[in-house]
């Protein structure tokens, strides 16, 4: 994927207009069409702004690289440091973290129905 489909697919996922997202951005909106139909690449600064405004990195919108989108993604970055150690793990441990996670999970669902 490109980075005109990229920011495309990010800007309808986020339920923006292009006129949204030029707002945020503090450009016309037909600059963000340019971006997404024609192929325009964005400024740095303008880069750093569309990015910002779709919750993603500039390198995520660049490349698409989905250690990126993890990265800004969660903002946790000792669980992001913890997913990315139990990816290295053998599968049939993986399956036992994946086990205990979805275990605490149901319990907590669980908890908030009692309530």
């Amino acid at each position: 994927m490109d980075f005109h489909q990229r920011l495309k697919q990010l800007r309808t996922e986020k339920g923006l207009s292009k006129g949204d997202l030029a707002t945020l951005v503090g450009v016309h909106y037909s600059q963000i069409g340019r971006y997404e139909e024609k192929g325009a690449t964005p400024s740095a600064d303008i880069m750093a702004k569309v990015s910002n405004a779709l919750g993603v990195s500039s390198d995520f919108l660049m490349s698409g690289s989905s250690d990126d989108l993890a990265d800004s993604s969660l903002t946790d970055k000792e669980l992001l440091n913890q997913f990315k150690a139990i990816e290295k793990m053998q599968e049939n441990d993986k399956s036992v973290v994946k086990i205990l996670i979805d275990a605490f999970i149901t319990k907590k669902k669980i908890q908030q129905l009692a309530l």
